[in-house]
């Protein structure tokens, strides 16, 4: 079966791209190798996507390109997508809000639209736990309002989700939105933490520690979230029939529609986290307390009951284990 996966060059785009191949999928994936972080790494992975050969079909194609992206699935007449190209970043939408529009939602509209006039079978979509924004109640739950953003990315994330509903809603297209916990392990994103703190303590440079250490996440290994994602192209949504318009679920609806978190199902606060990154590296880092930065959410915590009853999620890799596995692949990559 052939599948679209977006964003294919991308940190969770490359293990979910090689999770499907080698479930036997025929993955066409689409990615604008951007320079939002290091494009050989990109390039990198899609390097290694391509010895798979006929079974991994590549295009550098901008998802805002609503023509190029038709041919695209004109040709190949996909049965399914996964969603995942997005400009990420939380601190970067404070610096280039532009691109957030360009690419989570022109792009996001423009997929989406396509995968109704081809009738897809499955629409599966990233969003984020940054969606629950001002929500300090914990743990996060997909029955709990994310209506208060505190960021453009978030808000771009959010509009994602009520968009997928209106096509489900208009076109019965089935759709999965996805809210990621903060994805970690081997090639990841440079811009993320556990990357950030790993090349500066190797290097002998300071980290900064914003909100001076008092941070707390829920740390998602990405082999479990591909495994989440490949759970939910297979198991494509339908109407919720005991859906109470009265008392809305906004997780799912009367439409072929869901909304899925995917954690690590453990909250860890980020001064536990560095120090089981000096353990790996048996080396102390040198930090720098730094105050709270605009955009960022204190406490995040995911709830993955409803994934785990409906689709039989289960994360299987600890942050220690993680951790561990993060800094072998840093090492080998980087020449350490």
């Amino acid at each position: 079966m052939k599948i679209i996966v977006t964003g294919a060059a991308g940190f969770v785009g490359y293990h979910v791209s090689k999770l499907l191949i080698k479930n036997n999928y025929t993955v066409i994936g689409i990615d604008n190798l951007n320079n939002y972080y290091d494009v050989k790494l990109k390039k990198n992975r899609i390097k290694d996507l391509k010895k798979y050969n006929k079974k991994f079909i590549f295009y550098k194609k901008d998802l805002s390109n609503y023509n190029d992206i038709n041919k695209i699935f004109k040709k190949h007449k996909p049965k399914k997508i996964v969603h995942l190209a997005a400009q990420a970043g939380v601190r970067y939408s404070l610096i280039n809000p532009k691109a957030y529009i360009n690419a989570n939602l022109l792009a996001f509209f423009n997929v989406i639209d396509l995968s109704k006039i081809y009738k897809l079978k499955n629409f599966v979509y990233a969003s984020s736990s940054s969606i629950y924004g001002a929500n300090t109640s914990l743990p996060f739950t997909e029955k709990k309002i994310a209506d208060h953003p505190i960021q453009l990315y978030a808000a771009t994330k959010r509009s994602n989700e009520l968009i997928a509903h209106a096509y489900s809603a208009i076109h019965k297209l089935p759709t999965i939105g996805l809210r990621f916990f903060t994805a970690y392990g081997p090639w990841g994103r440079p811009d993320q933490a556990l990357f950030l703190f790993t090349k500066n303590i190797l290097e002998n440079r300071p980290i900064n520690l914003f909100n001076f250490g008092n941070h707390s996440r829920d740390f998602t290994y990405v082999d479990d979230i591909s495994d989440a994602i490949f759970l939910c192209v297979k198991k494509i949504p339908k109407k919720d029939l005991i859906w109470n318009s009265n008392k809305p679920d906004p997780s799912s609806s009367k439409y072929p529609f869901k909304i899925y978190n995917i954690g690590g199902n453990k909250r860890i606060n980020l001064k536990t986290y560095i120090k089981l990154i000096e353990k790996n590296l048996n080396k102390k880092a040198k930090i720098k307390l730094m105050p709270l930065q605009k955009g960022d959410v204190v406490h995040v915590s995911s709830s993955i009951v409803k994934i785990k009853k409906e689709l039989g999620y289960n994360p299987k890799i600890s942050v220690e284990k993680g951790i561990k596995k993060f800094i072998d692949w840093y090492k080998k990559y980087y020449k350490y």
